[in-house]
């Protein structure tokens, strides 16, 4: 199966906004995701600069609402995407559509989360997952065992403040990408 533009449109009119992905998990769940959802938000800089978007951009983020990685960044990408009217970003449960998730897999296996980036009409631009490097930093400093995130605590501010910023830095990449686009320009004659 390939990602084209006709199926990750499909995908995402399955996929659901975040407050619905989130309110499908238990109480327990919803609430680790409220937590970290609350205790970030995007600086004047960021918000400066989500404001500067000018291309329509759809984002799928494929997880678990019981996967402590997604709960520590998914609720980032809400974030981002509440600051900008061009980003649609959905939210899939990883096990939802097994014919994307077959082709997502990282590392040789079906890792959360994942984010899919695309252009308007669906043309895939990235694909960008699971962990940010700031995460990756984050772990290997606390350990280099089997063991992964929970979700049960929040990070602390400033590795909160590293990962929102990978986000945001992907957010910023596609989104050069959509305004340098041939096709995209040919499009809007700018």
């Amino acid at each position: 199966m390939l990602l084209t533009p006709q199926f990750l449109d499909a995908v995402f009119s399955k996929a659901l906004p975040y407050n619905k992905y989130v309110a499908t998990g238990s109480e327990d769940q919803q609430q680790r995701w409220q937590q970290v959802f609350d205790s970030v938000a995007l600086s004047v800089e960021q918000e400066k600069l989500l404001e500067t978007f000018s291309r329509d951009m759809n984002i799928i983020f494929v997880s678990g609402v019981w996967c402590g990685d997604c709960i520590e960044q998914g609720p980032l990408l809400a974030r981002i995407a509440q600051g900008s009217p061009m980003i649609r970003l959905r939210f899939l449960d990883r096990d939802a559509i097994v014919e994307l998730t077959d082709n997502l897999t990282i590392n040789s296996g079906k890792r959360v989360p994942v984010a899919l980036f695309m252009a308007e009409d669906f043309a895939l631009c990235s694909i960008y997952g699971d962990r940010t490097l700031s995460r990756y930093r984050a772990l290997a400093q606390r350990q280099f065992g089997p063991s992964c995130s929970t979700g049960l605590f929040v990070p602390d501010a400033d590795e909160l403040k590293s990962t929102l910023q990978d986000w945001l830095g992907e957010c910023e990449r596609v989104q050069l990408m959509l305004r340098l686009s041939t096709r995209l320009r040919e499009k809007y004659n700018d």
